[in-house]
């Protein structure tokens, strides 16, 4: 008698257990994923003064990558439930620290600012449209040439993050 209420107790327990889960999401993000299930991510075309080619499609694979590992979304190419499109505005560089012993600049700083229009067809009244931007310095001995790429790469990581967060991470 007291094997049968034990292995009842034991029982009840496991689907206690089972029924009850909590969802910890490392990544930030709060998407009610029965009610999301979709993002559109448009090419971001460059129109700063200053053009890097390869730079447009630099940032909006590096954006989409982002989505695609952080959440559950499937990407589509319209009409997603999200929506994500905008341009990119500025590539400037700035010279930064000068020297007095030749007035040349030591330093010199890269700024990309990326303008982004936020559609969500589930609650529109989340969207927005706000301007991000991020830079890098680099020392001026070196040519823009050699760490541009690396340079954009960082700059790209950080206001993916940056647009992330203001959609979907709700920081």
């Amino acid at each position: 008698m007291l094997g049968r209420k034990a292995l009842s107790f034991i029982g009840v327990f496991l689907i206690l257990i089972s029924a009850c889960s909590i969802n910890y999401t490392f990544n930030g993000a709060t998407i009610d994923y029965t009610k999301i299930k979709t993002i559109s991510i448009h090419d971001f075309p460059n129109q700063a003064s200053m053009v890097y080619p390869p730079l447009a499609q630099m940032f909006t694979e590096g954006v989409k990558d982002l989505y695609v590992r952080q959440t559950r979304l499937q990407l589509e190419r319209e009409n997603g439930d999200l929506d994500l499109e905008g341009e990119i505005t500025g590539y400037e560089l700035t010279p930064l620290a000068v020297r007095e012993e030749n007035a040349l600049a030591s330093q010199t700083k890269l700024t990309i600012t990326v303008r982004v229009h936020y559609s969500n067809r589930v609650s529109p009244e989340e969207d927005f449209e706000q301007s991000f931007s991020a830079y890098r310095e680099f020392d001026s001995s070196y040519a823009l040439q050699d760490v541009q790429d690396e340079l954009c790469a960082e700059i790209i990581e950080e206001i993916a993050d940056q647009i992330y967060n203001s959609t979907v991470a709700n920081w």
